[in-house]
């Protein structure tokens, strides 16, 4: 008990840091992406060190659904990767500690991370969006800093377009200014030159104070001139000034935008507050859709087709009436019948209505749309609150028997898996998440899409690892491909150094013959065409290739101790069939013809089977073969 207390607290202490470690080159990653991001709304803005900090604050907050998930994953690549490339790992399962109980202190520790993680998506993430958002506006709205450049036309003030040929920074002083004045509309626009000036801000933030000096004013007084009779004369005014002073509104404060209207949305709500807002938009988007579909229902034909044959329904139960022919109208004839200025009233009022209709139903549309995508975006977020905890889970059980597989440490193999990964992960969540805000599928599938495809994957490498499968060997699939187009590996049989036992060699004479005559019999027996339904009731087994190649490997296994070099080396043009050997026992007739009977999949294992089998034949052939080449040898030998 002490020793798997003693490996518990190594397996803490050596996840912990590399945990610790990797959660903040992640999250430094993901800040550093959003600062490019958003970094042209804070260039320029004469923003202090405070407010600047509060944002990368509330930032980092925003980024750690982002950014935990791949920590987790990285950091258990890391942990057992590093063990399995120490050997560490080998010589715990040495010991007889499982995968599973090597792994038990940190899937504790990651489900408290877990917990912890709903909690922050809970009570956490709704404030730090609420205060980041809003934030975001506020310095969007702020305006820029004054910097006026030379030999350019700088229009960052409201309302005027100012030029500055040359600036002397000692003094302040900008030359040769020439300012366009549009602030009462371009009909009114005002022009002034002047050789030099200064601009500054006043006291409170609120005003530019641009004094000039040494210029000329020109403004047209359009607006004047319309009272005038002759109006095709515009008298315009000029002015000459040595000193001038413009007062310019631009405020230059930051002024924080209220966070009430960030906290009503979405964003900014908790669960219940969430699951409260969701059952109150279904009522209202409910109420909304019968409204409508009543309305529609009460401006159709239909309904005052049924309301006239149900008042005439009610007149017949009091008053018996003889049946009346049914008279039906051709509204084509009637319509022709009409003069042309009627036709064209009647058509007037066709196109109108139908507009009028059209109007009001887009209209209704687009009330419902909004309403249902609000509703959408309110239980996305509810799914949210979830996604991110048994993301975190998911990408546990995938690093951590990666790690094992793979047996590389460090941050180069690593780092470079689940960087893959994760952006698997993310491409597929970003597609889930705007298939459900769009309204495409639910947000059931859409939210939880990346965690269905990802949880197979760490129960299948979980399992793997704890079988100790080698999957990601390149050798186990190259040697599957060559065994499937029939390039198989050769058989290596080599000499012993000490032999116990001799082979029998009279007793293994007749078994080599009989080996190589129902070789020969099965050559001429089975055809390299099999019929699909015989095949399927046969369950896709073949006993007499079984029995051949059990047969050929026990020869094998006894001539293997013989000392005759000859022998020896005729052993190893054998084939090996072991595939052959170990065909399917459990799959009868009847489950077999249900396979065959599904096309789709019995038709390629079917095509696929019949190649085997022509490569089959190929190998028993070699099997006659070797095995007359093979009689003659011993027979030598046991003559000697």
């Amino acid at each position: 008990m002490l020793k798997i207390k003693r490996l518990y607290t190594f397996m803490l202490q050596t996840f912990l840091p590399l945990f610790l470690m990797t959660f903040g080159i992640c999250l430094f990653i993901v800040l550093m992406q959003f600062l490019w991001r958003y970094i042209d709304d804070m260039v320029g803005k004469g923003l202090g060190i405070p407010v600047l900090a509060e944002m990368f604050l509330y930032a980092a907050l925003f980024l750690v659904p982002m950014a935990l998930p791949l920590a987790i994953l990285l950091a258990s690549l890391m942990t057992f990767g590093n063990l399995g490339e120490r050997l560490e790992l080998l010589a715990m399962k040495s010991a007889g500690v499982s995968l599973i109980r090597i792994m038990k202190p940190l899937i504790i520790t990651i489900s408290f991370v877990c917990v912890g993680a709903f909690y922050f998506q809970n009570n956490i993430m709704p404030i730090a969006q609420v205060k980041l958002y809003t934030l975001l506006y506020s310095m969007r709205q702020k305006s820029p800093e004054l910097d006026i450049p030379e030999g350019v036309f700088y229009k960052e003030i409201t309302g005027f377009n100012v030029y500055v040929r040359h600036k002397d920074n000692s003094s302040g002083l900008l030359k040769d200014m020439m300012i366009y004045d549009y602030s009462e509309g371009f009909n009114n626009a005002r022009i002034i030159v002047a050789d030099s000036g200064r601009l500054k801000t006043s006291t409170n933030k609120l005003y530019l104070i641009l004094s000039l000096f040494n210029g000329e004013s020109f403004e047209n007084l359009k607006s004047q001139g319309t009272n005038l009779q002759n109006k095709s004369a515009v008298p315009y005014r000029r002015e000459s000034f040595k000193t001038k002073d413009i007062l310019i509104e631009f405020d230059a404060n930051f002024t924080r935008t209220d966070e009430s209207f960030m906290q009503n949305q979405y964003m900014g709500k908790k669960l219940d507050d969430l699951q409260t807002s969701i059952d109150s938009m279904t009522m209202r988007l409910d109420s909304i859709k019968k409204i409508n579909a009543k309305s529609i229902v009460e401006n159709s034909y239909k309904k005052s087709l049924k309301s006239n044959k149900t008042r005439k329904e009610s007149n017949e139960t009091t008053i018996e009436k003889k049946e009346e022919p049914i008279i039906v109208m051709n509204f084509d004839s009637l319509y022709l019948a009409q003069t042309p200025g009627s036709k064209s009233g009647l058509l007037t009022r066709a196109k109108a209505t139908v507009e009028s209709t059209k109007s009001e139903n887009y209209f209704k549309a687009m009330t419902i749309g909004d309403e249902a995508y609000k509703l959408r975006r309110h239980i996305i977020e509810w799914h949210k609150k979830f996604t991110l905890s048994f993301a975190c889970l998911v990408f546990f059980f995938i690093g951590a028997p990666l790690g094992a597989i793979i047996r590389k440490g460090g941050l180069g193999m690593p780092v470079i898996i689940s960087v893959i990964l994760f952006i698997f992960y993310y491409i597929i969540d970003n597609i889930g998440f705007k298939m459900a805000r769009d309204g495409v599928w639910t947000a059931l599938e859409g939210m939880w899409l990346s965690s269905a495809i990802l949880a197979p994957l760490g129960i299948f490498l979980t399992y793997k690892a704890v079988n100790d499968s080698v999957i990601l060997n390149a050798d186990t699939y190259l040697n599957a491909i060559k065994n499937l187009i029939g390039k198989r590996s050769g058989r290596k049989v080599e000499k012993k150094e000490v032999i116990i036992y001799n082979p029998d060699y009279q007793n293994l004479i007749p078994r080599i013959e009989k080996l190589a005559e129902d070789s020969k019999i099965y050559i001429a027996t089975h055809k390299r065409w099999l019929n699909y339904i015989k095949f399927w009731k046969q369950g896709g087994k073949d006993h007499t290739a079984r029995k051949l190649a059990e047969e050929m490997e026990a020869i094998v296994e006894e001539l293997s101790n013989s000392d005759q070099n000859l022998i020896l080396n005729k052993l190893m043009d054998y084939p090996i069939i072991g595939s052959y050997a170990k065909l399917n026992d459990k799959m009868t007739g009847k489950v077999g013809l249900a396979i065959g009977l599904f096309i789709p999949i019995g038709l390629p294992v079917y095509l696929l089977a019949t190649y085997q089998r022509k490569l089959l034949c190929h190998d028993i052939q070699v099997i006659q073969k070797t095995s007359l080449d093979l009689l003659p040898m011993i027979n030598n030998y046991c003559k000697d």
